[in-house]
């Protein structure tokens, strides 16, 4: 990754029209056994001792003529490192004729370790058997598919606040528990639905968008869990159930940098598992009403648009003053987590990172951010966006921590002016005007002749 050109597409912007539009879907569970280290919280040294709830990779394949795309998500902490996810991604061309991967993460906290790079490359067997699960899942989904109709709607839930105290004079303080739901700026309540039906009209999946950290358990929970969003899911799932439908929801995390639920971090003797069931729940129920309202139709032409730019970014900080004081302040252990991004022989001075933009039927956009985004990103992109159904998802094919907004890195505290940021202030902007020039490729609206050379 850190030797890639500046910038590297793979784009895929021609749509086909009069092909059909098919989907298909299909779920495959990937808890780890007990005994693993845990994702999320620096202070937790304990290794996990079971599973409160399973974590799951749930796949939707999308194919418009001879382009299959397959979306992946995961209840995990952040996406695999590249090599595990070259792998997959060769593996999925070979078996499944997958076009691209777009695969993401929830950022449970109640997740196993997961590295860019291992000791000795041995990837651990645990993630190795995921990433066979998850291709045969996708495997499974390819073989289901069947024509389909897309419909999109929205709606708000106030389940988090934002965790970064700015003061008049510029200051910040983090603000890690809000149980008295006091407000905060900025937040993003906005609920974002897209179903997928059959040609039928029977629901087949339900993706969800929305922004905020999976949280609630905090770092006394040795259990794996998939946090609020595993309750989030199953309320839906068993709302659509009573009606005789069986759809299968996904979640797509959004710009949560600095969204927190109001019940962070909560312990099982401050009710966490109340808590989490509450946050879950009234995500759940407010998506399950979007998604029952939605009326599906099947596009007039199907197309299937999609693009991974490979951007490259100067690394923030002096890498052997980072090191130094990344042991000073947290031991050489903590440091090993970060060394795939600041080799002591060979600190690199850029990094480069995919940006992913997705478009379907000319109408419904995705970028897709490879960290942290902050939720200043996903208003701007809904905002921005040349089409009215805009998604914004975070933890996308890559993982490098937080990316912060130029302002709140001017401002400091957690996520912003921290050891968690890698890339160089403005690197969210660019990877943002990155993703909309892609969209606007796509629909058309920008082209590569000038216009008063156009014959």
């Amino acid at each position: 990754m850190r030797n890639a050109a500046a910038l590297v597409m793979i784009l895929a912007a021609i749509p086909l029209f009069g092909a059909s539009f098919q989907a298909g879907v299909a779920k495959t569970d990937i808890t780890p056994p007990p005994g693993l280290p845990l994702y999320g919280y620096t202070e937790r040294t304990q290794l996990s001792t079971g599973t409160l709830d399973p974590l799951y990779a749930r796949v939707v394949v999308l194919q418009v003529g001879d382009k299959r795309l397959a979306l992946v998500t995961l209840d995990l902490g952040r996406v695999f490192g590249q090599p595990s996810l070259t792998r997959l991604r060769e593996r999925l061309t070979r078996s499944s004729g997958i076009s691209f991967l777009f695969i993401t993460a929830s950022h449970t906290h109640s997740g196993p370790n997961i590295l860019d790079n291992y000791p000795s490359n041995r990837t651990p067997a645990w993630e190795t058997a995921a990433l066979d699960k998850i291709a045969r899942a996708v495997s499974e989904a390819c073989e289901h598919l069947t024509d389909a109709r897309l419909g999109t709607g929205y709606g708000r839930a106030y389940i988090g606040y934002n965790r970064r105290r700015v003061f008049p004079d510029g200051s910040v303080t983090m603000f890690w528990q809000n149980p008295d739901k006091i407000p905060t700026e900025p937040v993003d309540p906005t609920v974002s639905v897209l179903r997928i039906d059959t040609a039928a009209g029977q629901p087949l999946a339900i993706l969800v968008n929305y922004a905020c950290h999976p949280v609630v358990l905090g770092p006394n929970d040795l259990k794996y869990s998939a946090d609020y969003v595993g309750v989030m899911t199953r309320t839906i799932e068993a709302s659509f159930g009573e009606s005789g439908g069986s759809p299968l929801c996904l979640f797509l995390q959004g710009g949560d940098g600095d969204i927190n639920p109001y019940y962070a971090d909560t312990s099982q003797a401050e009710d966490a598992m109340k808590n989490r069931d509450w946050t879950g729940e009234e995500l759940g129920r407010e998506a399950a009403r979007v998604a029952r309202a939605i009326k599906t139709l099947p596009p007039a032409e199907a197309s299937l648009q999609f693009s991974e730019d490979s951007m490259t970014f100067p690394v923030r900080w002096n890498a052997q003053r980072f090191r130094r004081g990344m042991i000073a302040t947290y031991g050489p252990s903590v440091y090993e987590d970060h060394a795939e991004l600041l080799d002591s022989d060979n600190p690199p001075t850029a990094l480069s990172v995919p940006v992913i933009s997705l478009l379907l039927n000319k109408s419904i956009a995705f970028a897709g951010l490879p960290g942290e985004p902050f939720v200043d990103f996903q208003i701007d992109w809904r905002k921005r966006c040349p089409v009215r159904d805009a998604f914004f998802v975070g933890y996308a094919n890559a993982y490098v921590d937080y990316l912060p907004t130029i302002q709140a890195a001017t401002q400091g505290g957690y996520g912003a002016g921290d050891s968690n940021t890698y890339l160089a202030v403005g690197a969210g902007e660019r990877m943002i005007d990155q993703a909309l020039m892609r969209v606007y490729e796509m629909l058309g609206r920008l082209v590569d002749m000038p216009e008063d050379l156009k014959k």
